[in-house]
């Protein structure tokens, strides 16, 4: 090799390594700004999860109080038997009066006062043990083949042993003896 050669071939690495640097200069900005848009994006799908949750908490914040607004007892019955209706929320075990209270944006006061006046069941308590025991009875007669646990469980009962007790006390008998007598009229 000459020295012409050598010294030609020693410009074009210089060439290259200067090539290299300004490339991992480019792929050390493209990374940075990439990790810039990532960080912004994450930003941006965290803002609109909280204006979701915001705009949630608003409307059942006006929600409830619209509810706490009527003063009349008819209306805010129709009102509890439309949500029971539509959210059922006597199916969760952890659903009592505290929480139909908070539902509606009214006080337990106002609903126990509420459930005094207006129903047969001299408690909210009282109320959605009903609802427990009539979707348990419903369960018993429409699924024969579900376990008594599982009805229990299906009904927002916390224990079998309760929904034993809720629906002797109703209709004087055991869930498997409702369950027989339904068998026996077939």
């Amino acid at each position: 090799m000459t020295e012409e050669e050598i010294k030609r071939l020693q410009e074009e690495n210089a060439s290259l390594k200067s090539e290299v640097e300004h490339l991992k200069d480019e792929l050390v900005r493209m990374v940075s700004r990439n990790l810039d848009l990532s960080e912004q994006l994450e930003y941006d799908v965290e803002l609109r999860r909280r204006t979701q949750v915001a705009r949630e908490i608003m409307q059942g914040y006006a929600e409830r109080q619209r509810n706490a607004d009527l003063q009349d007892d008819g209306q805010l019955m129709a009102l509890i038997e439309m949500r029971v209706e539509k959210d059922l929320p006597h199916l969760n075990p952890d659903f009592d009066a505290r929480a139909l209270a908070e539902m509606l944006g009214i006080t337990q006061t106002r609903l126990a006062q509420l459930f005094r006046k207006q129903t047969i069941h001299r408690t909210p308590d009282a109320y959605i043990d009903n609802l427990r025991v009539l979707a348990a009875l419903r369960l018993l007669r429409e699924k024969p083949n579900y376990t008594i646990a599982v009805v229990a469980e299906e009904a927002g009962f916390s224990n079998v042993r309760t929904l034993q007790r809720r629906i002797q006390d109703a209709i004087g008998m055991s869930p498997v003896d409702y369950r027989l007598m339904l068998t026996r009229d077939l």
